[in-house]
């Protein structure tokens, strides 16, 4: 039977001045009916309540100066809060990973030693009984069997967490709109808090990249990921991306908790585990055994709800202050042919260096000018740029043979039948309303108003021909 609240919250750290700081900024208390930092769409069960407070501490509290030792399946255990020796930089010195291994060996070493002392049954010293005191609350006695393969070394985020709250500033009112019109919970738009702590060129060692951290072969199944074009790096394409990928995560594996731990385990995996638990991420958390679901999916979606707390309640978290950056305020565009990138920025009145600086999805070769920029690629340029230049750059002229002049009537017809036309989108696979929207200058309330769709109507199918202009 697990521990009520309040009982869970008594200090177990060692750093008697963290755990001060802890209750003056924080207190013990849990928020609201549905457990730690949980809501009725992002529940928190008892299995996971350790593992969300651990990520809080992770996210709003540990320095990254701070390494936590722990148990990596009883997040509820923590062996030690150290202070890093030598200076702290993003990364580690050989110095310092000698000093972590030397401290996980010494942890390690402590419970084995009361694992031995449990089997003879002999009696305990005072800091052995409070090791197996934390074992007992977490997760029961027989957890501290086999705790010696299970120690890991945590180091503290905040300061990189308030930096991504900061630049979380430019995009979370667009991400929220997105999320919106993709009809799934606007508070997914604390997901890349997470994945990258929205560092727009971020790359993990598997090959995910950008802010909400898509792997190429998934990116491709939501975006455009090309030679020339990679809108993973996009935040706002790929976050409509994101939006896409999570309602059909939920639609099949039907919870949000199991369609956010996908983002990182994948629906495949995610139904296989729904297939022996059901619904419950509590159950799922603790007793799954699938192949490659260990510490980082155990973990994703605590992590979230984490990242949520702290995020929402940031001014909380951090007390000196935060800089949010202002709103993403740019113009939208899509190229209706293929260009140069210096034709481009010359059309506009701007540096190919700052065209290059907002559209982060272009590669290489379109920033460099050796290959033109593709017809249909997003561009986004500075704020009232096509307020002030309304007219589309046009077309690089193509050299033909000359041929003998239109006859007056003939060019009179073509003019009559020149007339704007109503103009029409025919639908792709895996396009949504918000896209075409997106693509075609247009908000979604005027493509549904252009094709006498609901207020709430979202769906779409390929193959479909919907308006987006003319008479």
């Amino acid at each position: 039977m697990r521990p009520d609240a309040a009982r869970r919250c008594r200090p177990r750290w060692t750093l008697g001045a963290l755990i001060l700081a802890l209750l003056a900024l924080s207190g013990c208390a849990t928020t609201g009916q549905h457990g730690h930092y949980g809501s009725e769409t992002f529940p928190v069960p008892e299995e996971i309540a350790d593992n969300v407070d651990f990520w809080r501490h992770v996210y709003g509290i540990w320095r990254r100066d701070q390494v936590v030792f722990h148990d990596d399946r009883h997040l509820g255990v923590i062996y030690e809060v150290a202070t890093l020796p030598g200076a702290s930089a993003e990364s580690y010195t050989q110095a310092q990973r000698d000093w972590i291994a030397a401290r996980k060996r010494h942890h390690a070493d402590r419970v084995r030693a009361l694992e031995a002392a449990l089997r003879e049954q002999r009696s305990l010293a005072r800091a052995d009984r409070q090791l197996l005191a934390q074992f007992e609350e977490a997760a029961g006695r027989e957890a501290v069997f086999g705790a010696d393969e299970r120690v890991r070394s945590q180091r503290g985020l905040r300061e990189r967490f308030k930096r991504g709250v900061e630049i979380s500033g430019r995009y979370d009112q667009i991400f929220r709109e997105i999320m919106q019109a993709h009809g799934v919970p606007e508070d997914l738009a604390y997901l890349p808090h997470v994945e990258s702590s929205f560092q727009t060129h971020a790359r993990s060692s598997v090959g995910a990249g950008g802010v909400w951290q898509f792997m190429p072969a998934t990116g491709r199944l939501f975006m455009t990921v090309d030679r020339h074009v990679d809108e993973r790096f996009d935040p706002i394409l790929a976050a409509d991306g994101a939006a896409r990928y999570l309602a059909q995560a939920q639609r099949k594996l039907g919870s949000w908790p199991l369609a956010i731990t996908s983002y990182n385990h994948g629906q495949g995996g995610m139904a296989k585990a729904k297939a022996r638990y059901g619904d419950d991420i509590g159950r799922i958390v603790e007793e799954y055994d699938g192949r490659y679901f260990g510490f980082a999916s155990r973990n994703f979606y605590a992590e979230f709800v984490a990242a949520r707390e702290v995020a929402m309640h940031a001014r909380r978290y951090f007390p000196e202050g935060l800089a949010y950056e202002q709103p993403w305020r740019h113009d939208r565009l899509v190229l209706r042919h293929s260009l140069p990138l210096t034709r481009l920025a010359s059309h506009y009145t701007v540096s190919p260096s700052q065209l290059a600086s907002l559209n982060l999805h272009w590669r290489k070769r379109l920033v460099s000018g050796s290959r033109p920029i593709p017809a249909g690629t997003t561009v986004w340029l500075p704020a009232g740029s096509l307020k002030r230049i309304a007219s589309h750059p046009p077309a690089i002229p193509v050299v033909v043979s000359r041929t003998p002049p239109t006859p007056p009537r003939m060019a009179s017809t073509q003019r009559a039948e020149s007339k704007p036309q109503t103009r029409y989108h025919v639908v792709q696979p895996n396009e949504t309303l918000y896209r075409v929207a997106l693509e075609n200058g247009l908000t979604v309330s005027q493509l549904r108003a252009l094709n006498q769709l609901a207020p709430d109507d979202n769906e779409i199918h390929p193959g479909q021909r919907l308006r987006i202009g003319g008479i």
